[in-house]
């Protein structure tokens, strides 16, 4: 068989290192020896001698949903294969945590990540009020963690000079160090998703970065998620 589809651009290509990989801008490949952890549904194919484990509320309780809080149920892969990953059709990156790095995600956008990764809940200051974007998961340690984004993210540095309001519904994460707390503002609700009245917003200070979806979570895809 001839065509576009079985061209190099399409063709999955031999593992060339182990663990977690871009496989293409949608597709994260994971070459297992060992066991690593991921978003429940979010395998799409594999080969090899992989077994596949829910996990219960001890670990897929830890990562929640910024929308309604829900916990984001984990599985565990075990054995020597290969697997790939996915979500909707969402962007795909790799973040590489080292020692000493904190970096603070949104579960809705964790795809996959090593199991030498240690991860615990953090909520926003002030989280009281509803929206979303407000239970994130702290990932520290030394190993990959695989992020999915509708779009290509905004990656914002945020200085004690300048510091930086984000949608809740749009955040996707921060690095160490950076204070975070809860913003009203009463006068640009108008602006934001077409609304009006008051908005609220997410306040990053200090010095690091904040990622940032060009989305935001509709009330049909927080019914879809």
């Amino acid at each position: 068989m001839k065509g576009d589809l079985f061209s190099s651009e399409h063709m999955v290509q031999p593992a060339t290192a182990p663990g977690m990989t871009v496989e293409n801008s949608k597709c994260i490949r994971y070459t297992v020896s060992g066991d690593m952890l991921a978003r429940q549904g979010a395998m799409v194919a594999y080969r090899g001698n992989l077994q596949f484990e829910r996990k219960g509320q001890g670990v897929g309780g830890m990562l929640k949903r910024a929308v309604t809080g829900e916990g984001l149920p984990l599985m565990a892969v075990s054995g020597q294969g290969e697997a790939w990953f996915a979500h909707e059709a969402q962007n795909c990156f790799i973040v590489e945590v080292e020692p000493g790095d904190e970096f603070t995600v949104n579960g809705r956008n964790v795809l996959c990540f090593d199991t030498s990764l240690s991860y615990r809940i953090a909520t926003v200051k002030g989280s009281g009020i509803a929206g979303g974007g407000l239970f994130n998961s702290v990932f520290t340690g030394q190993g990959r963690l695989g992020l999915v984004c509708e779009g290509s993210p905004l990656v914002i540095p945020v200085s004690p000079q300048y510091p930086v309001y984000v949608d809740t519904d749009a955040v996707v994460g921060w690095s160490a160090g950076l204070a975070t707390s809860l913003h009203r503002s009463q006068s640009i609700g108008s602006m934001l998703r077409g609304g009006s009245g008051e908005a609220v917003q997410l306040v990053l200070q200090g010095e690091g970065f904040v990622v940032v979806r060009p989305s935001e979570v509709t009330p049909q895809k927080t019914q879809q998620h």
